[in-house]
């Protein structure tokens, strides 16, 4: 258990976004229409209202990424205590939730906006760890 002794508080983190991140996605794989039909609803009014499945489809793909990396970082920290990887995936993550804010704020979903800031601060301070 060397692994949590050394880096508990990044493997917390790395842990967090794991789960956050690859259910978001597995959602949106296994639901598509669903998804689609929920967010087209969400953005009816804003710019990005003809653009929904394509930018759905780039957050999918981020989302997954980033989720295997920070799987990956979290492997090769507890074999080899190699933080890159990791590190990667947490900025990835990062990216995507400023996306995802960028969304929320055209589609003037201010509660949804800030409630990212909750998933943002806990991102930031994972990258913080994993860059010292």
């Amino acid at each position: 258990m060397n692994f949590l002794s050394n880096y508990p508080t990044e493997v917390l983190i790395l842990l967090f976004l794991i789960v956050t991140f690859i259910q978001s996605g597995v959602d949106k794989l296994l639901d598509w229409k669903g998804n689609v039909s929920f967010i087209k609803e969400h953005f009816k009014h804003s710019p990005l209202k003809n653009s929904v499945p394509l930018l759905l489809g780039i957050i999918l793909i981020v989302e997954l990424v980033a989720g295997i990396l920070m799987i990956i970082g979290a492997y090769q920290l507890y074999t080899s205590e190699a933080k890159e990887i990791a590190l990667l995936g947490i900025e990835l993550s990062a990216i995507t939730l400023i996306f995802l804010l960028i969304g929320q704020r055209l589609a003037k979903d201010y509660a949804g906006a800030m409630s990212l800031a909750v998933y943002f601060i806990i991102t930031v301070f994972g990258i913080f760890l994993l860059n010292s």
